[in-house]
């Protein structure tokens, strides 16, 4: 009795939209009033509010709102017309949120994170605000939808209906549009970014590209792997004495934000009292873990690179394996991102292996039991990747124990905006000091084999991240607008005493432009192996020896005249 009440109050005070078409056009509305804030942000950016360019900005949102009723209304169609109206005011709300929040964008790589995203991270994202959007201007406005959307009209009045309307929107949006079209040319030839933030139309292109990618995904998965690096051989010129190497992928840090690279914090206390070099210009090859990750253990590189091509091929850590080198993938991380699917792989996310959870599982618990894994292989060569917790956010507050909190007051909280700026430096500092203890606990651990192995440790972080420099937050920017906080990145490396890559000659090219596309001929090359596909690495290398052979002849030399 209440609902039909409630339900005859509500059709008499909204008595207009007795049709789908007049429903779905005023839910466009609404879904543009509340949910494309950002939007409207990133243009008065482009366009600072002013009396020459208020028409044009009016202009602009007209077109973005015609856009999206277009959209809309060729998507709500049929049976399920209130159920697809209904989900993209929920989606629209959850992508309002993250935007307005966060400062990201929802493109196809974004949602590849989101299906990527284990429990853990989804906790942390959960917030009273998100809630709170999602049920005024998602759940509800979706119940209104369901309850009482019009039943559709007979087809042929349907159809004219719907055609009526599209015409008209589409009229509107060519009278916008003819006035300006000199600033529509700038616009979208110079500022067409900005239309990422157009929600949910934006969101849609994008869900319809990451659906076409998953589905050439799961194609590749049945294809046969590829072989690379088919040729690869151990050099006769090699050091025989064996291997041992930990690479540990770093998660979310920043380059600026260690004191080995002129930070003006002491970020790196323990690295710094250590024979470490620190290169100066690394960039990323993506945004996110999702693509950084797989992308820097392929042969693909930055251009060549596609989820679909890495998964048809070896990486590197698979040429290694299928060479002789024992390779270990532990995790601290969501997983290995594919990379490593025919490797020895374990998770340290859970008390099951790691014996540091304060409940959060730390990355040092990774070197537990390594010493039992290197003694039981003998006389192979060994390659260990740490992946870590790192430093993701956005509560960089639980990735460090309570010991390592050296700057304060840090933001404890998800919602970074109710943060200042000093309370997330703070916390994420803390997090980087985390990761120096960390590193440095990897040195400790290599040091006693280097009587038996060539040793060494190489890091380097996934991504960088946005600490709301510009408005943003967090990582997963589209690459062509991802500032540099997101993609310069920290790359560390230690060698032993009698390693062919001494730390004297390392630093000498600190300052070499690097990126991931280097990681896969590097590694080839640590290990002696010789590839056509990395001959400059090779020649490099070789070049390197013979520096060393001379220096070391001079020094006998020098040794004999002096006695």
């Amino acid at each position: 009795m209440f609902l039909d009440n409630l339900k005859s109050n509500i059709t008499k005070y909204l008595s207009f939209p007795r049709t789908q078409t007049a429903w779905i056009t005023l839910a466009s509305l609404f879904i543009m009033g509340t949910g494309n804030i950002s939007l409207c942000q990133n243009l008065l950016r482009t366009y600072p509010l002013s009396f020459n360019n208020l028409p044009f900005l009016v202009s602009l949102f007209i077109f973005f709102f015609v856009t999206l009723a277009i959209v809309t209304q060729i998507l709500c169609v049929g049976k399920s017309a209130k159920w697809v109206l209904a989900i993209l005011l929920i989606v629209s709300s959850l992508n309002a949120y993250f935007m307005d929040s966060f400062g990201v964008v929802i493109d196809h790589t974004m949602m590849d994170n989101v299906a990527q995203t284990d429990g853990r991270e989804l906790q942390g994202l959960i917030s009273f605000e998100l809630i709170a959007r999602l049920i005024i201007l998602g759940l509800i406005p979706a119940f209104f939808v369901i309850r009482y959307f019009p039943e559709k009209l007979n087809l042929s009045q349907e159809l004219k209906s719907r055609f009526k309307t599209i015409s008209t929107l589409s009229l509107t949006a060519v009278l916008v549009v003819i006035p300006f079209t000199a600033g529509y040319a700038s616009f979208i030839r110079e500022h067409k970014i900005v239309r990422f933030y157009a929600n949910p139309t934006f969101s849609i292109y994008s869900a319809y590209k990451y659906i076409n990618q998953e589905a050439k995904v799961f194609e590749a998965r049945n294809v046969p792997l590829k072989s690379i690096a088919a040729d690869a051989f151990r050099s006769s010129e090699s050091n025989h004495k064996r291997k041992l190497m930990i690479v540990v992928v770093g998660e979310t840090a920043r380059y600026d934000r260690f004191s080995l690279n002129g930070y003006q914090r002491l970020t790196n206390p323990n690295l710094q009292a250590t024979n470490v070099v620190s290169f100066s210009n690394v960039s990323s090859c993506g945004t996110s873990t999702s693509v950084s990750v797989p992308c820097m253990f392929s042969s693909l590189g930055q251009r060549g690179y596609d989820k679909e091509s890495a998964l048809q091929q070896e990486n590197v850590i698979d040429v290694l394996a299928r060479n002789g080198v024992d390779v270990l993938w532990r995790d601290n991380n969501s997983d290995s991102k594919g990379v490593a699917l025919r490797v020895e792989y374990q998770n340290f996310q859970s008390t099951n292996l790691n014996p540091i959870c304060d409940p959060e599982c730390r990355d040092v618990g990774m070197l537990e039991g390594l010493d039992k894994h290197i003694q039981s292989k003998g006389e192979k060569d060994i390659l260990i990747v740490l992946h870590q917790m790192g430093n993701h956010g956005p509560e960089y507050f639980r990735r460090y124990p309570a010991a390592f909190e050296k700057f304060s007051p840090v933001c404890k909280s998800n919602e970074l905006k109710d943060c200042t700026k000093q309370q997330i430096d703070n916390a994420y500092d803390n997090a980087i000091l985390y990761t120096d203890y960390f590193l440095s606990k990897v040195i400790k651990f290599l040091k006693p084999y280097e009587e038996n192995y060539d040793v060494g440790m190489i890091y380097i972080a996934d991504h960088g991240e946005s600490l709301g420099e510009y408005g943003m937050y967090l990582h997963a920017a589209p690459v062509v607008i991802a500032p540099k906080e997101q993609t310069k990145i920290p790359l560390i490396v230690w060698t032993g005493n009698s390693s062919a890559f001494p730390e004297s000659h390392l630093r000498q090219h600190k300052n070499l432009a690097l990126s991931h596309d280097d990681v896969f001929c590097s590694l080839l090359v640590v290990y002696d192996f010789n590839s056509k596909m990395c001959k400059p690495y090779i020649e490099a290398a070789r070049h390197l020896q013979n520096s060393l052979d001379h220096d070391a002849v001079t020094a006998v030399e020098d040794k004999d005249l002096s006695s």
